[in-house]
């Protein structure tokens, strides 16, 4: 199967980078494939709210710049290796919800993204939050799921 866009949600941490040289090779494979990096930002302003002290706009604000200067650096990157690559910042409360709406609305044909990896007890914990397991049974898009190597 041909795919002609990768949607890669990343989240800053090199745990979720972990799916970026799957997307590469997958984009590779058929020439000119465009991989489209995915960043939604959580920000929730009743936890802002409850730190005194702290003013709520310049904090999102900051948290904004920090995940837009990343995301360009992932895709600067990406684009220096001569890949087709989109970034998208999208700030909402649910991730879950925009990363599979976005998949659909935008004619992706595979989402991949890694996973914690965890086995046993904890997996069976980790699975019923995992943003990935939400993603993988909420999704009307095939979903690739990376047990990563690597960890942060």
């Amino acid at each position: 199967m041909k795919y002609r866009k990768i949607l890669v949600p990343l989240d800053g941490s090199e745990l979720a980078e972990c799916a970026l040289p799957f997307a590469r090779n997958l984009a590779k494979g058929v020439n000119f494939g465009e991989i489209i990096l995915l960043y939604v930002v959580e920000i929730n302003i009743t936890t802002w709210q409850q730190i005194k002290g702290v003013d709520y706009y310049e904090a999102r604000q900051t948290i904004i710049n920090r995940a837009q200067k990343y995301i360009s650096g992932v895709e600067s990157k990406l684009s220096h290796e001569d890949y087709k690559v989109k970034a998208e910042l999208i700030e909402s409360n649910m991730s879950v919800r925009i990363i599979s709406d976005y998949a659909q609305e935008n004619f992706v044909d595979l989402i991949v993204m890694a996973t914690h990896g965890y086995t046993g007890i904890k997996k069976i914990k980790r699975l019923l939050g995992s943003v990935a397991f939400r993603v993988l049974d909420e999704s009307l898009v095939p979903v690739l799921l990376i047990r990563p190597t690597c960890r942060s």
